[in-house]
């Protein structure tokens, strides 16, 4: 009787000390998997065409953080829907740090006002790595588009609205959310041409099929210095070294013509913190090379400053510009 209950007791103990032990069981795993991240190449969704703005940021920053993750980073263009569709897919991507997306001021703020059943929400769905560029945005129009700065522009739309067309990258993007902007301001209704990404709408503007659009200045400061495309203001509050002779909106006359266009490294939600601070270490390390501030701030682009690169300095961007374009987009768009 005696052995039996000691052999009873002995099994309680094993069973408790198992139940005690399942926890560790289930985080040892996990916990050796964030010691080794990364341990296999990242996968980083573009979610616009090759070639666009986001694109060309992408390739220059993902290389330098490849280097200081010790894995490289490989671009996965995912285009539609102004970039709601790759941002979607990064939103519902495993969290575990293989799977990033860089979204901008359109997929991850404009984007809730202009698409009622988006599929995420850009401040839950994601967590926020790190601002990775900041970038001017220009009005801009074909070589022969009959107008010599902003004051006959405005006059030539105004006259020509039910003619004329824009061309933008899906309703959304950076380019479409900006001339949103500018058409309201200026009280007209063109027709919007919509493109799988800003790259083909370049190219559409420079063959002159399109009349004007609203881009980001990476995208267009190699067809300003050659001169096939024209622009008549930056819509921010300083000129723009990469294109020196370009007024501001305010110099020009439109000082409500304010937009500035932002790129940030998103991953989904639930990513472990762990994940996240090494991704953040390494956007920081990257945008101190002097391989990606350089052709960074030769496109025109601006390079954020030290506390502009943390998670909580994107989360409080994603915020404020959610809020901005709620208010903006409640107007007619084109």
């Amino acid at each position: 009787m005696l052995a039996f209950a000691r052999a009873t007791a002995l099994r309680g103990v094993a069973a408790l000390a198992a139940v005690l032990a399942f926890p560790l069981l289930l985080t040892a795993p996990a916990s050796a998997q964030i010691a080794s991240y990364p341990s296999r190449p990242i996968t980083l969704i573009v979610p616009f065409a090759k070639g666009g703005p986001t694109d060309v940021v992408a390739r220059i920053v993902s290389a330098q953080m490849g280097k200081a993750l010790g894995q490289p980073i490989l671009i996965d263009n995912i285009v539609g829907a102004g970039g709601t569709v790759g941002s979607l897919k990064a939103a519902q991507a495993t969290p575990d740090g293989y799977t990033l997306v860089l979204g901008h001021m359109g997929t991850h703020a404009a984007a809730v006002a202009l698409y009622p059943k988006l599929g995420y929400r850009p401040d839950v769905d994601f967590a926020p790595v790190g601002l990775v560029a900041r970038m001017p945005v220009l009005l801009l129009a074909r070589r022969e588009f009959p107008a010599a700065d902003l004051r006959e522009f405005i006059l030539y739309v105004r006259a020509h609205q039910d003619t004329i067309n824009l061309a933008h990258a899906g309703v959304g993007s950076v380019s479409y959310t900006a001339c949103t902007l500018l058409n309201h301001l200026l009280e007209i209704s063109p027709t919007g041409v919509p493109f799988n990404g800003t790259g083909p709408a370049m190219d559409a503007l420079v063959a002159g099929q399109v009349d004007y659009m609203c881009d980001q200045m990476v995208n267009a400061v190699l067809p300003l210095r050659t001169e096939v495309i024209k622009a008549y203001v930056v819509a921010g509050p300083e000129r723009d070294p990469a294109v020196p002779s370009v007024p501001t909106a305010v110099e020009a006359g439109l000082p409500k013509f304010q937009v500035e266009a932002w790129n940030g490294l998103f991953a989904p939600k639930d990513t472990p913190p762990a994940v996240i601070a090494i991704l953040n270490k390494a956007i920081v390390q990257a945008l101190d090379q002097p391989e990606v501030r350089e052709p960074m701030i030769g496109l025109g682009a601006i390079v954020p400053a030290p506390d502009q690169r943390t998670p909580e300095a994107l989360a409080g961007v994603v915020g404020r510009e959610v809020h901005k374009w709620r208010m903006v987009l409640k107007r007619q768009a084109p």
